[in-house]
Formats: C-alpha cells, sequence, structure tokens
C-alpha cells in the first residue's frame, strides 16, 4: 500500500493528496468526488499518513500496518458512526498490540473513516516506496567502487578573501 502524499490536516475532515508547494504553504487536493484544491499555510498541522503511529502496549505501531490489515476485508469495517464498543472490539482484533488506554474511541473512528476514504483508491494495490529494505542493493563486483567512495574524503572550500 502506497499512502506516500496522502496527509491529513488538524481541523480539516478528510484526506488530502499533496499536489504540490508554493510559499504560503502546501497546495492540496481532497480526496472525496469534490477534489477541491485548496492551499494550506506553513503553521497548519499537517500529518503524512505513512510517518503516523498509534499507541501501542509496547512499542509504537505504524498505522500504515494497521490500515493494510484492515484493508484485507473491507467488508468487515463498520461504519465510523457505529457505537463505540463495536469500534473497539474492531480495532482490538485488527491491531492486538495497541494500548486500549490511551488510543481513544475518537482515533478509532478517524482511523476507520480514512480506511473507507482510502478504499475507493487504488493505493492498495501500489507497491509501498518505505517497505524496500533500508539497505542497499550491491551488485557482484561493486563492492569495491562504494567502499572506495565512501572513503574519499570531501574536498575542503576555498573562503573567499575579503578586500
Amino acid at each position: 500500500m502506497n499512502l506516500r502524499g496522502i496527509v491529513a490536516v488538524s481541523g480539516k475532515p478528510g484526506l488530502y493528496k499533496v499536489i504540490g508547494q508554493n510559499k504560503a504553504g502546501f497546495v492540496l487536493e481532497s480526496l472525496d468526488e469534490a477534489k477541491n484544491k485548496t492551499v494550506i499555510n506553513g503553521n497548519a498541522k499537517v500529518a503524512a499518513l505513512h510517518e503516523i503511529t498509534v499507541y501501542g502496549q509496547n512499542d509504537d505501531l505504524q498505522l500504515r500496518d494497521i490500515i493494510a490489515k484492515m484493508g484485507e476485508d473491507l467488508n468487515a469495517v463498520p461504519d465510523p458512526k457505529e457505537d463505540g464498543k463495536v469500534l473497539k472490539n474492531y480495532f482490538a482484533a485488527m491491531a492486538p498490540e495497541h494500548d486500549s488506554e490511551r488510543v481513544y474511541v475518537s482515533d478509532i473512528k478517524k482511523i476507520v473513516s480514512w480506511v473507507k476514504i482510502l478504499s475507493g483508491f487504488p493505493l492498495w494495490d501500489e507497491a509501498d516506496p518505505d517497505a524496500g529494505t533500508s539497505e542497499p542493493v550491491v551488485e557482484e563486483g561493486k563492492e569495491e567502487t562504494i567502499a572506495e567512495e565512501v572513503e574519499k574524503p570531501k574536498k575542503a572550500r576555498k573562503a573567499k578573501k575579503a578586500e
């Protein structure tokens, strides 16, 4: 699943796709049927979905992993307006390691509504650019070249003399 460029804006409902950046802030397009474009200033709280984490009992859980698990059976995803107990039980099944004391029903409603929004897009089938290995892939015979490049010292810039 590829969530790159998908953001949530604090104080605004729904999800947005980042389509550009200008001096005033970000240019966003809503992911609803209207496809409204708006400019969000640099002071607004913008959260990228691929970077959001959920409180866990031991470690924080990646939202993209929870959304991917919810996406496996979209028919089982409850309506965001369901009763709090129904939402808590569903979320406990999807993310059993979440911290139930610090993850509120309002958070679960937001995540469920995001899944409903995202389910209409081809994001589920796209490869996640972050899912690749963090180590660079090295071809045979290229080990020495990479090691030499790392060991080369950077040239110092010459300072201009004041006249």
